[in-house]
């Protein structure tokens, strides 16, 4: 008899389904639920829910290695529609960073070039008004050095003939039209200055301003072809991780349909063994009902039915009895027992009164305990206890609720659990029967 260890795994089953196909399941509800009415809500939930467990429940009896590669394959085929939406916005924001980073350059270009422009028109104009003022400045130096005599009268007093006063009151008449236009074309240059000068300042603020602003476009522009890279990175990282994974998958299904092929004809030759198990506690039933019978005593055969077995592990059914679709083999196969929830180490009991037909290793079933409960309703009733971790019992006569072993995850598992099963006469019913 083996003794329970000071101390056992507490870690709980880890689902064969691993948390990103269960998180791409719950992601595709949040989506149709978001669009359902709330009376719709829970029935895709549970539709949901149930999805997971089917996918949990089918692989539960598949080689770990195999589990964990396509676990990795479906959580990489749930997160690329997501990287490829990263992917196709970052590329938009690139675009759209791009084409404003194009307008505020092509905006700073005509403010730069209107600068140009007003530089050059300002310094023309600051040539103009320098010449007149410099031809008003030569004029009135000519008057000043002339004694102040450049007056209609005073040229026109100093000539000395009717044809001279004539010649001298069109030249004066002249000179003056000259200074009058010269000094409204100084008052024009500078107002044109003036508001020239304003222009400018307008447009050197405006071309300060879009300076900035590019460079800000630029930033971003840079900062959006930095995250698309990133996604594409990404986005190609999850292509070749699930490349791989597919890789491998293909690379295990034979080894695993092989594994399925063993652990079927170890079914069938522990399915043979209670069929002959069954013949005989048929015989020696009905020999002592005959012999009863003889004696004259009344001979009462055990009854079962619904609760006749006992919970053989303190925890919930995760996986019930029923056909199981295997998503990686494609094939059809009998999950041919119920699934308790259980840590590893955790105590298992024997469901019923019976004998230890054998304890050992089972094949796929890890590490196995069958029990023969004997005749019950007419039928020879057995159950097994499999992928333990350890043995108490091995040999001999049970009873109800003794200790027989401790759950753990040997054999095809991928993770601690108890996968308790029922055969009647050798062939396996489902054990809500007779729990």
């Amino acid at each position: 008899m083996s003794r329970h260890p000071a101390s056992h795994p507490t870690t709980f089953r880890r689902r064969a389904v691993s948390s990103a196909v269960a998180a791409a399941c719950a992601l595709a509800f949040g989506v149709t639920g978001a669009l359902s009415s709330a009376a719709d809500t829970g029935d895709q939930k549970r539709a949901v829910d149930q999805q997971i467990q089917d996918i949990q429940g089918a692989l539960d009896e598949t080689s770990a290695d195999l589990a964990t590669a396509y676990n990795a394959l479906q959580a990489t085929q749930s997160q690329l529609p997501a990287a490829q939406a990263a992917l196709t916005q970052a590329e938009d924001a690139e675009h759209a960073a791009n084409q404003h980073n194009d307008e505020i350059a092509a905006q700073l270009a005509v403010a730069q070039a209107n600068e140009q422009r007003a530089v050059e028109t300002q310094t023309a104009n600051k040539a103009k008004l320098d010449q007149t003022q410099s031809v008003l400045d030569n004029f009135a130096a000519d008057l000043f050095q002339g004694g102040g005599g450049g007056s209609q009268m005073s040229v026109a007093l100093g000539a000395t003939s009717a044809d001279d006063f004539a010649t001298r009151v069109v030249l004066a008449d002249q000179v003056t039209s000259l200074t009058d236009n010269a000094l409204k074309e100084l008052q024009n240059a500078r107002a044109e200055a003036t508001a020239q000068e304003s222009y400018l300042k307008a447009v050197e603020a405006e071309v300060t301003q879009l300076k900035h602003e590019a460079e800000d476009a630029l930033a971003k522009a840079q900062a959006a072809r930095t995250t698309a890279a990133t996604a594409k990175t990404n986005l190609d990282n999850l292509m070749t991780q699930q490349s791989a994974y597919a890789a491998q998958v293909e690379s295990k299904k034979a080894g695993e349909l092989q594994r399925l092929a063993d652990a079927e004809a170890e079914q069938a030759q522990l399915q043979a063994t209670l069929a002959a198990q069954a013949r005989a506690a048929a015989a020696a039933e009905a020999a002592r009902a005959a012999a009863a019978r003889a004696a004259g005593r009344t001979y009462a055969p055990v009854t079962g039915g619904t609760g006749f077995l006992s919970h053989a592990a303190n925890g919930p059914i995760t996986s019930p009895f029923g056909m199981r679709y295997h998503p990686i083999l494609h094939v059809w196969k009998l999950h041919s027992g119920t699934d308790f929830g259980v840590p590893c180490g955790t105590p298992v009991f024997a469901a019923a009164d019976g004998t230890v037909i054998s304890a050992g290793w089972g094949g796929g079933d890890g590490n196995r305990i069958v029990i023969d409960h004997g005749i019950v309703s007419g039928v020879d009733l057995a159950s097994t206890y499999n992928h333990l971790t350890s043995f108490v019992v091995k040999s001999g006569r049970v009873t109800r609720g003794q200790l027989i072993a401790y759950s753990g995850t040997t054999g095809y598992s991928t993770g601690c659990h108890l996968h308790f099963e029922t055969l009647e006469n050798g062939q396996f019913v489902d054990p809500m029967k007779w729990l």
